[in-house]
């Protein structure tokens, strides 16, 4: 009977760790949306609202540190389990950094609000849309183990890493036609290198869901191998 309570006791402490990384990761995909939605409306005090919820991202990653670290200590977990909690660890990291990234970026909206717009944004929230989307079916994936939906978060990293260059190019342009534009379009340029990382940091959690279900590392290979 004790056995049986003590197995129930540690099915439920996993399954409050997945909540809390699910509730992180929501928290971060309205970061995402909300900062770019700043920028698409001009509205400065939304931008603002996203920079403060950075902190909330940071508690949430401290309180689940210590959720893993007292699992690891107090459960001595093995296999399966054991890989689950420690690239939940990991997971939490990519959470919080993507939660810097869009802290970054509704700073520079707040400073792109202050000018006129330079254009019509369509490609940047084009690439904030799939960059959230990724996120998203990463922790999917994550929370299911499913190995399939994670390969298509990697391989749909390569869309946001074409929208990037696409942009670049277009601010280039930009400014080299015309310098009093130069300010605004490294902004914009800023702000689409963040985006690109968001989707980076999205794909080592896909990655990282491959390991723990094939026990493969396919970090640094390419799409194609997976």
């Amino acid at each position: 009977m004790e056995r049986t309570h003590i197995s129930a006791s540690y099915d439920a402490d996993l399954n409050d760790l997945r909540s809390k990384i699910l509730v992180m990761g929501g928290k971060v995909e309205l970061m995402i949306s909300g900062s770019v939605k700043a920028l698409e409306d001009r509205d400065s005090d939304l931008a603002e609202r996203i920079i403060n919820m950075d902190h909330e991202v940071n508690g949430l990653e401290v309180s689940i540190d210590e959720k893993c670290l007292q699992l690891l200590a107090l459960r001595q977990p093995a296999a399966s389990d054991l890989r689950f909690i420690t690239l939940a660890l990991k997971i939490v990291t990519d959470l919080e950094r993507i939660g810097d990234q869009c802290a970054n970026l509704a700073k520079r909206v707040q400073e792109i609000n202050q000018e006129p717009p330079l254009k019509p944004y369509i490609d940047i929230p084009r690439m904030a849309r799939c960059a959230e989307l990724m996120l998203k079916e990463a922790l999917d994936a994550f929370v299911r183990g499913d190995v399939n939906l994670a390969i298509k978060v990697c391989q749909d990293d390569q869309q946001i890493d074409d929208l990037h260059v696409q942009i670049q190019r277009e601010l280039l342009s930009y400014m080299l036609e015309d310098p009093a534009t130069i300010s605004r379009a490294l902004n914009l340029t800023y702000i689409s290198k963040y985006l690109e990382r968001i989707a980076d940091h999205a794909t080592n959690i896909a990655e990282m869901v491959i390991f723990m279900v094939r026990g493969k590392d396919i970090r640094h290979t390419a799409k194609c191998e997976i």
